[in-house]
């Protein structure tokens, strides 16, 4: 990679932020692209959202991603926010403008476009979403977005699960989701959802852990995303497919979500096979074959 007075920068701001696989993804589209751009991660301490913004746009950074704690944080910086990212409340990509920063959400879109990617359908499905987290309403907003058929989310606080079960409801316009207890999971109607894990559980290095390991609840799936992409082999998608479901995991994601981020700041369109060679580098950077 050649660096000179030329090159731009884009990167990742997080805390912690030094376990990131976006740079593999981010400088191997460059150089394949011929693009004169380099991709960093940073650090940045607790409080300093604000000031982190600020600074990369004074520094005339291309673009940033953003990371936990500060995808939401970062929001009240920003010139203007993007209707996804504004009805999600996180933003996880900046893209320059004049005056700012644009906020972004390509998390959820870029979801999408990995189950495009392995020939799996959300809209017209009964969706099941496990966690009440950020992450999880986001997956719910998608769901509404995508036209699905009914959402039911489980948590092990039912309070969070109804709450967001609520806002989808509102967003919707129709009683679409309903929230509940992990303990009501044996009751879920329905013998064929699109499970989508939405929880840290199962993250390494607890890698042995699932948020429900009743096989009569996994039987009851039929196609199951883990949103967690280390390992890359969860407990969640071992259970799945034991019980005869197809289950893939979290790192097309998360492919995705920076592909389109890469789109978004230069204007390029990353096709199938620069894509291929993206999560080629992205797997070899985290050891996996």
């Amino acid at each position: 990679m050649k660096i000179d007075g030329y090159t731009r920068v884009c990167g990742v701001m997080g805390n912690p932020v030094e376990h990131t696989m976006s740079p593999a993804i981010h400088n191997t589209l460059a150089e394949a692209l011929g693009e004169n751009l380099a991709y960093v991660p940073f650090r940045v301490p607790t409080g300093a959202a604000g000031e982190a913004v600020r600074g990369a746009y004074a520094l005339n950074l291309l673009g940033m991603n953003v990371t936990v704690p500060y995808k939401s944080e970062v929001i009240p910086f920003l010139k203007e926010t993007d209707p996804l990212a504004e009805t999600i409340g996180a933003v996880n990509t900046l893209v320059r403008t004049e005056g700012g920063f644009k906020g972004y959400n390509t998390d959820m879109p870029g979801l999408y476009r990995a189950m495009c990617e392995d020939g799996v359908k959300i809209e017209g499905e009964d969706v099941l979403i496990l966690g009440a987290g950020g992450v999880a309403r986001a997956v719910a907003i998608l769901a509404v977005d995508k036209g699905v058929r009914q959402v039911h989310i489980l948590n092990r606080t039912a309070e969070k699960a109804l709450k967001i079960a609520d806002e989808v409801n509102d967003l919707a316009g129709r009683a679409l989701a309903k929230g509940c207890g992990l303990e009501d999971c044996a009751s879920l109607p329905g013998e064929s959802y699109l499970a989508i894990q939405a929880t840290n559980v199962g993250m390494f290095p607890k890698t042995e852990e699932a948020v429900i390991e009743d096989a009569a609840f996994y039987r009851k799936i039929r196609i199951g995303y883990d949103l967690v992409f280390n390992p890359a082999r969860t407990r969640f998608m071992a259970l799945v497919e034991e019980n005869g479901g197809r289950a893939f995991g979290g790192l097309k994601m998360l492919l995705y979500q920076g592909i389109i981020a890469y789109e978004l700041w230069t204007g390029a369109r990353v096709d199938s096979g620069l894509a291929e060679r993206a999560y080629g580098a992205m797997k070899e950077a985290m050891h996996i074959s």
